[in-house]
């Protein structure tokens, strides 16, 4: 993988991330820096699998693997995060 490639991966994913703070905002108190950081993670393992896969260089099938990625990962941290648990411990 290039820096040009690392560097797209990390910026798809903090869009992603950036996006998903806005849509999800409601459901989940999940501090910014986090949906960041995760959406940034995600697409760069994105870009890693749609490398492993075939798809090689800045194409249309790498970007939407790593939006794929990066919108999956952000979506299941904010729904899993910030809630009370039930029952004691």
């Amino acid at each position: 993988m290039t820096l040009a490639g690392i560097v797209t991966a990390l910026v798809i994913g903090l869009v992603v991330g950036a996006l998903g703070r806005l849509v999800l905002t409601g459901r989940a108190r999940v501090p910014l820096w986090l949906t960041l950081t995760i959406g940034g993670v995600a697409a760069l393992l994105g870009a890693i699998t749609a490398r492993l896969a075939g798809v090689d260089g800045l194409t249309l099938r790498g970007m939407i693997v790593q939006v794929t990625f990066a919108g999956t990962a952000v979506a299941l941290v904010v729904a899993t995060t910030g809630r009370e648990r039930s029952g004691s411990v």
